[in-house]
């Protein structure tokens, strides 16, 4: 059993093949399908759209949504074929890590030209760590890295 970030590293370069082979312009389902494909020769365990109940006021609903794909049951995917990824997507994944009781996510767009640029690593509950003033130790960097407005 591969462990972070070994494991997301393994994922990351998987969903590299897969999307040097087929290309961006097919649908979730189909990058889904190649992804677990290349999981499973890798060796790597993995379920497909598993089922997450919902705590709602003390009492469990049935199947509240279904995460993409749960890499050795540590590790959630959640695969796009989108244009452009927004903070909807973003706020999802976390939602789901979340819900899941998981601390590490990937959102994927195959549908990005390059893969680099439709991939997010989330990690849920992660210290900031902070410098001597109580600032962060790294200045928070938008995704263009300029760094704060």
């Amino acid at each position: 059993m591969l462990r972070e970030p070994s494991l997301t590293g393994s994922v990351i370069g998987l969903a590299l093949r897969v999307h040097r082979q087929l290309g961006p312009g097919l649908l979730e389902s189909v990058y889904e399908e190649a992804l677990c494909f290349e999981l499973q020769e890798a060796g790597i365990r993995h379920e497909r759209q598993v089922a997450v109940p919902i705590m709602y006021r003390s009492v469990q609903l049935p199947a509240g949504f279904r995460a993409d794909v749960l890499v050795e049951d540590d590790l959630l995917l959640e695969i796009k074929s989108v244009e452009s990824l927004s903070r909807l997507h973003d706020a999802q994944v976390l939602t789901y890590l979340r819900m899941t009781g998981r601390r590490i996510g990937l959102l994927m767009n195959f549908n990005a030209l390059a893969l680099k640029d439709g991939l997010r690593r989330f990690v849920l509950g992660a210290p900031v760590p902070v410098g001597p003033a109580g600032e962060p130790a790294h200045p928070r960097r938008d995704r263009t890295g300029r760094g704060d407005p």
